[in-house]
């Protein structure tokens, strides 16, 4: 069923537009809790956000909206959220509520949810939500209402989580990390999730303002970062987002390792120790040397749409246990029930810990192919456009070029009036060319529908 007001991964927007706003967000509280709260007196949902100023607004409307509709509120404060997914699952709350957009700047924010077993709400219950906000908002009475509280352990408690996802006896002494929050949630659990295991940490994008979360920081600005490794002399960088569930990381070198290189040393790593399982799930968006890399140790790469939400459900549906995006979205469903930048980034410090090799000698095996991404935009359908027979032929002779050497991707944009353009192949020029000349195609196909 067409969903109104939920995206695919929550609601988000610009603050004060759209469903943005605080009259919504109140409305959205108590919609939610009288879903998720189910009528129970001791119900409980948990509250978390970045840390973008307009988080006080929206933590106080939802919190408002929860306490009308008789559900109990737990306040987290800025809590990463795959934390927030953690902590949904072991205070055993009813549902988590995520007040963040992202990677996005200040401007954005959202809000998304967790139900009790810290996975993403089922369509249906975002669904059942919807149907309660068509409904006129009223509050329980008095001795019904729900009851707010701060948990003031939370970061404590997700410190300790993070630690117990690799071995006990790991001591990460003697290495030299960069880790870069993003000025996001992850600002006050990161580096000390790092101290704490041994490694000396340099830290950066740790003093959120408000207005500064991602700001030429974080796993969106990686070059801030390279500088930053390469001027300490550190073995790695680590790079998160304003959100704590994108990883990109540094090599000692100062070369990006994105998050198809951390899949396949995660991949490898699970492999040499027994515990791989299934596929490797990415998009339609993974590199295609992340694939042939993968081939070479008779691991598969299974693709979905592009978006965390999809992988998850492949990798549940599966019972596979590790994705990702390029972009850092990586799932290790053996550890967690949600992406997360800091648990992902101790799976790969833990493999330099076991193999005794450098990131640069984990990532060396797997050659990342040119890829090439233009975005055109298009008046109307853009599925009309790119079922034509004109452009099925263009797509065609650009694969014949290719000579199985390579991809062509084309598919609409979700969130914009845009066709992407993407070719894949073993020689940039080649590569840029055949782009160019595919979104020539749809530019010429677009200007002949307009009137």
């Amino acid at each position: 069923m067409a969903r109104k007001y939920f995206g695919t991964d929550g609601i988000r927007g610009q603050v004060g537009k759209g469903y943005i706003t605080p009259d919504f967000v109140l409305r959205l509280g108590w919609a939610a809790g009288r879903v998720l709260g189910g009528g129970r007196s001791d119900s409980k949902v948990l509250i978390g956000k970045d840390t973008r100023i307009s988080g006080y607004l929206f933590e106080s409307a939802l919190e408002a909206g929860l306490v009308a509709a008789g559900v109990g509120t737990r306040l987290l404060g800025p809590m990463p959220t795959p934390g927030i997914a953690y902590l949904t699952r072991t205070l055993h709350a009813q549902a988590g509520i995520v007040i963040s957009a992202s990677h996005n700047p200040h401007q954005d924010n959202g809000i998304k949810f967790f139900s009790g077993d810290g996975d993403k709400l089922p369509d249906e219950v975002e669904t059942a939500i919807e149907a309660e906000l068509e409904k006129p908002m009223s509050t329980v009475g008095s001795v019904d209402l729900g009851k707010a509280s701060r948990v003031d352990d939370a970061a404590g408690r997700y410190i300790e989580f993070c630690k117990s996802t690799i071995p006990s006896r790991m001591d990460f002494s003697g290495m030299r990390i960069v880790v870069d929050c993003a000025n996001g949630a992850t600002y006050h659990i990161a580096p000390n999730v790092f101290e704490e295991l041994g490694a000396t940490v340099y830290p950066i994008g740790v003093s959120p303002d408000g207005l500064n979360i991602n700001h030429e920081v974080g796993s969106t600005h990686p070059q801030t970062l390279q500088r930053e490794v390469l001027a300490r002399g550190a073995d790695l960088g680590i790079a998160l987002d304003g959100d704590g569930d994108r990883l990109i990381m540094v090599d000692g070198k100062g070369e990006l390792v994105d998050g198809d290189r951390i899949l396949y040393v995660l991949a490898l790593s699970r492999l040499a120790a027994g515990q791989m399982r299934g596929k490797v799930v990415g998009t339609l968006m993974s590199n295609l040397g992340l694939e042939h890399a993968l081939k070479r140790h008779d691991i598969g790469l299974s693709r979905t749409q592009v978006g965390d939400r999809y992988i998850m459900e492949r990798l549940k549906r599966e019972d596979w246990i590790l994705g990702g995006e390029p972009s850092g979205h990586i799932i290790c469903r053996d550890r967690t029930t949600t992406g997360d930048g800091i648990v992902s980034a101790l799976q790969v410090l833990a493999e330099i810990y076991q193999s005794g090799k450098s990131l640069a000698e984990l990532h060396a095996g797997m050659s990342l192919y040119p890829q090439e991404l233009i975005n055109v935009r298009v008046d109307g359908e853009a599925a009309t456009v790119m079922r034509h027979p004109g452009m099925l032929d263009a797509i065609g002779q650009a694969e014949s070029e290719l000579d199985g050497s390579g991809r062509v991707l084309l598919r609409p944009s979700g969130t914009e009036p845009l066709i992407r353009v993407m070719v894949e192949g073993r020689e940039g020029r080649q590569v840029r060319e055949i782009a160019e000349q595919l979104a020539d195609v749809v530019r010429g196909l677009v200007d002949a529908r307009r009137p």
